[in-house]
């Protein structure tokens, strides 16, 4: 009994012995398997992050170019139609710097200075008998800027279409003299190149635009028709509006305003000095005048008469002033052929425009055998400063609407 006793006891502690061995050898096994998949099932990250590149330093965006254009309209200066001397890039597109380039300004009292760096002159040559010299080369020219030689990069003399305004004073003293100055008108009209194109104003108090620019003869003779003289002469300001006129809407490359008046200004809101700046501002028209000063001797037509010699004098024209009204035709034949036989020249000034302030220009004239010789054009300008109005102030209304 014993013997069996202590032999199934050992058995059992054999079992007991057995059964924790196999238990241990089962965690064992399971711990092993445990590691094995979590091993595969973390090789694919272990892999990326043994790949991954450093981490790149934070980016700071790029500020944009204040020259760039960021309108939403696509730019008609994309990269698939880009000028000949831009830039292309991968990133916006940016043109290189350009030189300025000249707007055709044929008359150079007329230029385009945003993008201009030429300067356009129209010269009248005349000889000591105050005959016009037509028959000049390029080498009988010099130009000057602020006593500054130029060179001379442009030279033309031809008979150039101009776009015309006619200022006529429509002032209650110029009742009897307005079927006299309208026949004159129209025959510096017919005088002129077939190519002009003009426009009619009619200014009292106000500034009319009777007929806006028209190369129909029918036409002027309809809008000179409208005489309804009365009230004062706001001289000045029709100047003003009708060089706004040319600047906004004149077609041909020369632009010319004819004034003619009986007296002085006595009812615009500008003064002759604000004038003559803004004509220098536009760099605008030549402007020739007909003062009808005739029998009067006193203040006010002496101060007209000033007035009259300053707007001319400073835009390059000329300034008439009749014994009679019978010499107001030829007068204004006189300035029909002055117009068709000027000189054009061009230069680029040595002072850059970012310097500003007013520009003196002489330009004087030399050839072997021909004496003395006179040249007239414009006595300066001020660089840059050329401003449009968004209106040019002429009133377009009908004879019967005033």
């Amino acid at each position: 009994m014993l013997y069996l006793e202590e032999k199934g006891g050992r058995r059992r502690r054999y079992a007991h012995a057995l059964n924790c061995m196999l238990r241990r050898s089962w965690q064992a096994v399971s711990g092993i398997v445990l590691v094995a998949c979590l091993a595969w099932a973390a090789a694919p990250l272990l892999a990326q992050a043994t790949e991954a590149p450093p981490a790149a330093a934070p980016t700071v965006e790029a500020q944009p170019s204040l020259t760039v254009d960021r309108d939403p309209v696509a730019s008609p200066d994309d990269a698939t139609s880009l000028p000949a001397n831009a830039t292309k890039s991968a990133g916006p597109h940016v043109a290189a710097s350009t030189q300025p380039t000249t707007t055709t300004a044929e008359n150079g009292q007329f230029v385009f200075n945003e993008n201009v760096d030429e300067v356009v002159l129209n010269v009248t040559v005349i000889d000591k008998h105050q005959r016009l010299v037509t028959t000049l080369t390029q080498p009988n020219f010099t130009v000057s800027e602020d006593d500054i030689p130029q060179k001379i990069s442009a030279f033309r003399h031809e008979d150039i279409p101009v776009s015309l305004g006619i200022l006529i004073d429509n002032s209650g003293s110029m009742r009897d003299k307005r079927a006299a100055v309208n026949r004159a008108a129209l025959d510096m009209v017919l005088a002129s190149n077939p190519e002009d194109e003009s426009f009619i104003v009619n200014f009292a108090d106000d500034a009319y635009l009777d007929q806006d620019f028209t190369s129909s003869i029918p036409k002027l003779q309809q809008g000179l028709s409208h005489i309804d003289s009365r009230g004062g002469t706001a001289l000045y300001d029709a100047v003003i509006a009708a060089a706004d006129h040319l600047a906004q809407d004149a077609k041909r490359p020369k632009q010319v305003l004819l004034i003619i008046t009986d007296g002085e200004d006595n009812s615009s809101g500008s003064t002759l000095v604000q004038t003559v700046r803004r004509i220098q501002d536009l760099q605008g028209p030549i402007i020739y005048s007909i003062g009808l000063l005739f029998g009067d001797d006193g203040g006010e037509a002496h101060r007209a008469r000033r007035a009259l010699q300053q707007l001319s004098n400073e835009t390059g024209g000329l300034a008439y002033f009749p014994d009679s009204l019978e010499q107001v035709d030829k007068i204004a034949a006189q300035v029909a052929k002055d117009i068709r036989n000027q000189y054009t020249l061009g230069y680029h000034p040595t002072k850059p425009e970012s310097e500003g302030g007013y520009r003196a220009i002489r330009v004087e004239v030399q050839a072997k055998d021909m004496g003395k010789l006179s040249a007239r054009t414009r006595a300066g300008y001020y660089p840059g400063t050329q401003k449009k109005s968004t209106s040019s102030g002429l009133v377009s209304a009908p004879q019967n609407a005033r």
